[in-house]
């Protein structure tokens, strides 16, 4: 009897929240989409690591990426920027309070193309910010144009073949001194 007890408790972590506080809104992100995982290990890992939601403010641009944050830390603000300017807006307010911890995410497309100077810019004075890149090649919103990420010679029947070589985000921070 003691065991079924245990067994049925709600486990909530060291300050005292279930994993439930720490979701957001149902998902409309379409199907397979591998932004509902990363959400999920967000939640997951702000869970395990005893954060209080209220404590992260969530970043995001536009296109399907900007949706991500409704899905996870309800509790916590969310400011949903213009297409590449995360970054500034991110920048601004943990200067501003710096008692708070950031999560950015956003796309291939507002990261890669038209944001690429701000991510620079955001990985070299190094903010108190994860930043979260949902780099799918294309952009998935406006149903399948090429986006900056996007491999030399992959194929979409709307595109035809993309001749361009993608731009390399992960060697971009590295060489901006990221940490």
């Amino acid at each position: 009897m003691a065991d079924q007890l245990n067994s049925s408790r709600v486990q909530v972590n060291l300050i005292g929240l279930k994993k439930a506080d720490y979701r957001g809104n149902p998902s409309t992100l379409c199907q397979g989409c591998g932004h509902n995982s990363i959400s999920s290990q967000i939640i997951a890992a702000c869970y395990e690591l005893n954060i209080q939601p209220e404590d992260i403010v969530k970043f995001s641009g536009i296109g399907c990426s900007s949706k991500s944050p409704t899905y996870f830390l309800n509790r916590s603000f969310g400011f949903n920027g213009l297409h590449g300017r995360m970054p500034s807006i991110a920048t601004g307010s943990l200067f501003a309070d710096h008692s708070l911890r950031g999560i950015g995410v956003s796309g291939d497309g507002d990261t890669a193309s038209i944001g690429l100077g701000q991510f620079k810019h955001a990985v070299r004075r190094n903010l108190r910010l994860v930043y979260i890149i949902e780099n799918n090649g294309v952009y998935g919103l406006t149903k399948g144009q090429f986006s900056a990420t996007a491999e030399e010679g992959l194929y979409l029947k709307s595109q035809g073949t993309n001749p361009y070589m993608p731009v390399d985000i992960a060697w971009e921070a590295l060489l901006g001194h990221a940490t």
